[in-house]
């Protein structure tokens, strides 16, 4: 009854649809998305394109490392970790950023010191010509 005489199913029935998905298109498009995105990515980061003249100048900021000047609160004075009196601090300064007045010099002072002591110091070095002075403080714990 169903069946022809070839043997096969009948001709009024349909195959089932397939049921899987078939991923392989949407890869096809995802690799060539990525090849895209990869070849444009360098492009769109670059900026404009300038050809920049050679020179024999040294760079502006040569990433020095700075000079620490430390005032302990009994008023002690360090240059780095060696103790150094205010009246050759200077000189000691001088020496350690060899003659460079624009060597960047970090002043930390206890907090409990005496804000002229700091001041007083701050103005020596700056009346030895250095122009780069500035004043290190910590951060407050996150809970404060």
């Amino acid at each position: 009854m169903g069946m022809s005489a070839g043997g096969g199913p009948a001709r009024g029935r349909r195959r089932r649809p397939a049921s899987e998905i078939n991923v392989t298109p949407l890869v096809d498009v995802m690799l060539v998305l990525l090849i895209i995105f990869m070849v444009t990515a360098p492009m769109m980061t670059s900026g404009v394109n300038v050809d920049l003249p050679k020179t024999d100048a040294s760079p502006l900021n040569a990433d020095t490392k700075p000079i620490t000047v430390s005032i302990k609160a009994d008023g002690g004075i360090y240059l780095g970790e060696d103790p150094v009196s205010a009246d050759q601090l200077v000189a000691q300064l001088q020496q350690a950023a060899q003659n460079d007045k624009e060597h960047r010099i970090f002043v930390r002072a206890d907090a409990h010191i005496n804000y002229g002591q700091v001041m007083d110091i701050m103005g020596k070095i700056t009346s030895g010509g250095f122009t780069h002075v500035a004043l290190l403080a910590q951060q407050p714990a996150a809970g404060q």
